[in-house]
């Protein structure tokens, strides 16, 4: 028995575009895993779906605005309906607005909080009922450094990235008895698009991560496929409610 073949699976990313979620998203093909990305951006979505397509696993699009209860139903309804069945979740759309908490506006506060977790809650919400028809499921919130650290320019990320951990907590409390699994993985510095632009945006960011990380670097995306592939098979089948971090050892540090 593979404790983490994937094949017969059927996994929703958000925001599986890039970054982040298509790391994770390549590391579940790859081990067999049929991929629905979702996402506001179809055609970003078109270089994802080749990349995961190569390794021999079915992969399709939904475009989705996962700040809308009505977008995430239609999402899981559009995925059973193209592939008959949910048994994976991983909750990646995320956003962030850089600013001194005095200068933000509740518009701001708000789109953060909404896509971050707000959009992980009613995903989850929206397939449960997928999952406990097949007995079983696994759902991956994506946390942050900033669901452990605070910082003075991100306020409502953190919160939002807070939340997700005790979300998970929640949701995996509630959900155990039905088979399903939630957990929550804490990326530390990843090199995606959002943390470009946080390295122009925020001076001096790029020499204190390297200074503070043991491993000397920042993250890849294909460094979220491997914990990926554990907490979305069978080999974490008795794990659940945890927040793992994938940060090169930065939050060990004193």
């Amino acid at each position: 028995m593979n404790l983490f073949d994937l094949k017969g699976r059927v996994a929703i990313v958000t925001g599986g575009n890039g970054g982040i979620g298509l790391g994770m998203a390549q590391g579940l093909a790859e081990a067999g895993a049929t991929i629905m990305l979702a996402g506001r951006n179809a055609r970003k979505a078109e270089s994802a779906l080749t990349s995961l397509r190569k390794t021999g696993s079915k992969a399709e699009f939904c475009e989705a605005d996962v700040t809308k209860e009505a977008a995430c139903r239609a999402l899981i309804g559009k995925t059973v309906e193209t592939f008959g069945r949910v048994d994976i979740l991983i909750n990646n759309a995320g956003t962030n607005v850089r600013k001194p908490a005095e200068q933000l506006t509740l518009a701001e506060w708000t789109y953060v909080m909404d896509t971050n977790l707000t959009s992980a809650f009613m995903c989850a919400q929206a397939v449960y009922p997928a999952m406990l028809k097949s007995k079983r499921g696994k759902i991956v919130n994506i946390g942050s450094m900033l669901s452990i650290f605070g910082t003075s320019f991100a306020a409502p990320y953190g919160a939002s990235k807070g939340g997700v951990v005790q979300l998970t907590k929640a949701l995996a409390s509630g959900w155990a008895k039905d088979d399903i699994q939630v957990n929550a993985v804490l990326p530390g510095w990843i090199e995606t698009d959002l943390t470009d632009a946080a390295k122009r945006e925020v001076e001096g960011l790029n020499e204190r991560v390297l200074a503070r990380t043991p491993a000397k670097r920042w993250g890849k995306p294909a460094d979220l496929a491997g914990v990926a592939v554990f907490l979305c098979s069978a080999a974490s089948d008795f794990v659940t409610g945890t927040a793992i971090p994938i940060d090169g050892g930065f939050s060990v540090q004193g």
